[in-house]
């Protein structure tokens, strides 16, 4: 039994019991007044009858006439005269038990009195003794109308009481469920705080959860500070905080190899004549415009998404914009702002050039790089500031129009024609987790089934990746409702489709149709996607609880210093970032960040994965840093 219902039952119990007690008390009380006020009419009445007749020569018959009249009024039970010698002269005695009340009532409270007794004169000598007894129909009736309103009275008292006793009771649940729903979120690993209450012995629990919840975020924002420390020492440029060379192909390549890579474009820009410049102004200055021209080549990498800047050496940087369709515009505003930045260090002489060009999914990092340095040592040979392109990239898309690829895509949804594919992600010792399963969809009946980086950045545009989303969510609960015997797919949703709130009720929907096998379905958004549109994230991670399904985000590691954000939201898994994965069994030097994030994260009860693994070194080397699982060419599928 709850303790709401053990205190429910204690305040009824002892409201009842009070209710009883002054009712009983008060009953017996009026029944005593009672009693002795019959026996006081009873004195006054028999000595005022036995003066009046004492008056009058009284003999048999003005007695009896007398006693007669007054027996009549109804007021009496009993009315007898005796004469000095006990015989009876006259003698008048109401029907027994006519009280005018319940049977029961009068047998469980009698009303006893006692008889008025006094002698009848006449002159000198005794005529008689008259005895009088009071009916008690009156009092009868009188007690059973104040039992009533007594009655009345104290369930009205008990009403109050309830009402009071709720009230205090609602009072002390509400602080006490948060108190306990905090307990809750502990045992979850997340970390929340609440309003302390006024209740004194509830304040002093809260503010003792609460110190506990500020130490536990206070060591997980430590810790989560001094591995972001770590990971720009590895991954970042000192001088100018973009990544370095090593963290930025690491990143190229993950994006050439993504299922969801879309292409996008490629920038290297060289300032001109650095070692003269650096002669010209000293070190002090030469750092200065570096770290300026840095902001800049940052600046530009934050307007997209999933840019990255780098700086790759002493005069280079590159600029990775993935889903750039224009970058021939991007790289001639970075010219002009790189110029406008250096003008003040290098007079009137080159201040810098840009090599760039568009590169398509699949192709190999090296010849991207290779490709678009060409296009900048032809742009450097110019001697001047100049921007040049590299034409080695085709674009595998025929142009169409935003009308085309709505009613396209929009076919194709409509003729279901689209499907899951699927990748395992296993544990290290070789079991299934789950499925990762992207979306390909076909444009025609005869067409090529598409990778979604190929229509999504569209769909984007056209506002049709909620349609897209709870396609691949019910195709997804389909196949996990014919096949039993996989533990989980899991299906990635875009930003655009969180940050929808029609979406989001239909996505409930959708699951609340299939509670079981939504218990299997894994559910991702990418890390940008989550920091863009964290509101909508945190409300539909709310939502989606209840349905079973587990939440989780993918890419994660390259934003990793707002991990702070995470730690109340209670997810199930993250899947990192591929770049910080790559070369981990030769180099390593993500190692320390990789072990301390995956301390972290298990710390708040997600399960991590690593993405995009390429080799059985890369798989062992995972185990080392203490990751859960993996995914990528490198994981096989289990027997």
């Amino acid at each position: 039994m709850s303790m709401y219902r053990q205190l429910w039952l204690a305040i009824i119990l002892s409201t009842l019991l009070a209710l009883l007690g002054s009712l009983l008390a008060a009953t017996l009380s009026a029944r005593s007044y009672l009693s002795e006020q019959l026996s006081i009419k009873n004195a006054d009445n028999v000595a005022a009858l036995a003066l009046s007749l004492s008056q009058q020569e009284p003999d048999a018959v003005v007695v009896e006439l007398a006693v007669s009249a007054l027996f009549d009024s109804g007021h009496y039970e009993l009315i007898r005269v005796t004469d000095p010698f006990g015989k009876p002269i006259v003698e008048r005695r109401a029907p027994a038990n006519q009280y005018e009340v319940p049977a029961w009532f009068a047998r469980a409270l009698p009303l006893t009195s006692t008889p008025g007794r006094a002698q009848i004169s006449k002159g000198w000598q005794q005529f008689g003794t008259i005895e009088l007894v009071s009916h008690g129909k009156f009092a009868y009736r009188s007690l059973w109308k104040s039992v009533w309103e007594m009655i009345a009275a104290l369930a009205a008292a008990g009403v109050v009481g309830g009402a009071l006793g709720s009230l205090v009771l609602n009072r002390l649940r509400k602080p006490l469920d948060a108190v306990i729903g905090q307990a809750q979120a502990i045992t979850e690993r997340r970390f929340v705080t609440i309003a302390e209450p006024s209740v004194p012995e509830l304040r002093q629990l809260a503010t003792a959860m609460n110190g506990t919840v500020t130490r536990l975020k206070s060591m997980f924002e430590d810790e989560a500070a001094r591995l972001e420390t770590v990971r720009r020492e590895v991954n970042c440029d000192p001088l100018t905080g973009l990544a370095n060379r090593n963290s930025f192909l690491a990143q190229l390549r993950a994006d050439l190899a993504e299922e969801e890579s879309q292409g996008g474009a490629l920038l290297l820009v060289r300032v001109a004549n650095l070692v003269a410049i650096n002669r010209a102004i000293g070190r002090a200055a030469t750092d200065e415009l570096l770290t300026r021209i840095g902001d800049v080549v940052g600046q530009a990498a934050t307007n997209n998404p999933n840019g990255v800047g780098a700086r790759l050496n002493g005069a280079d940087y590159a600029l990775m914009l993935p889903g750039e369709r224009e970058p021939q515009a991007v790289a001639a505003r970075l010219l002009e702002e790189v110029i406008q930045e250096g003008e003040a260090f290098v007079g009137a002489g080159p201040t810098a050039q840009i090599g760039f060009g568009r590169y398509p999914r699949g192709v190999d990092a090296s010849a991207v790089m290779a490709q678009v340095d060409a296009a900048l040592a032809a742009a450097e040979a110019e001697g001047r500031n100049a921007i040049r392109e590299a034409q080695f990239v085709a674009d595998e898309e025929t142009p169409r129009s935003g009308d085309d690829w709505s009613r396209l895509i929009r076919n194709a949804l409509e003729r279901r024609w689209v499907r899951l594919i699927s990748f395992p992600v296993a544990n290290l010792g070789g079991g299934l987790i789950h499925r990762e399963c992207p979306l390909r969809l076909m444009l025609d009946e005869h067409g090529e089934w598409l990778p979604a980086g190929r229509f999504l950045p569209m769909a984007e545009r056209l506002r049709l990746t909620p349609q897209i989303d709870l396609t691949a969510v019910t195709l997804g609960l389909d196949q996990l409702a014919a096949d039993p015997a996989i533990p989980g797919l899991a299906i990635n949703l875009s930003a655009s489709s969180i940050a929808d709130e029609q979406f989001r009720r239909q996505l409930l929907d959708t699951l609340g149709k299939q509670p079981a096998t939504a218990k299997r379905l894994w559910l991702e958004v990418a890390e940008t996607g989550v920091l863009n549109h964290f509101d909508a994230f945190r409300g539909i991670v709310k939502a989606l609880k209840g349905t079973g399904c587990r939440l989780g985000i993918e890419h994660f590691g390259r934003h990793f210093s707002q991990i702070g954000l995470l730690h109340d939201l209670g997810l199930d898994y993250i899947k990192v970032d591929a770049s910080f994965v790559r070369g981990l069994d030769d180099d390593g030097s993500n190692r320390t960040f990789l072990q301390g994030l995956s301390i972290i994260a298990h710390g708040i009860g997600l399960t991590v994965i690593a993405e995009g693994v390429v080799s059985e070194a890369e798989l062992k080397a995972l185990i080392d840093v203490g990751f859960d699982g993996a995914t990528g060419p490198a994981v096989k599928e289990p027997a």
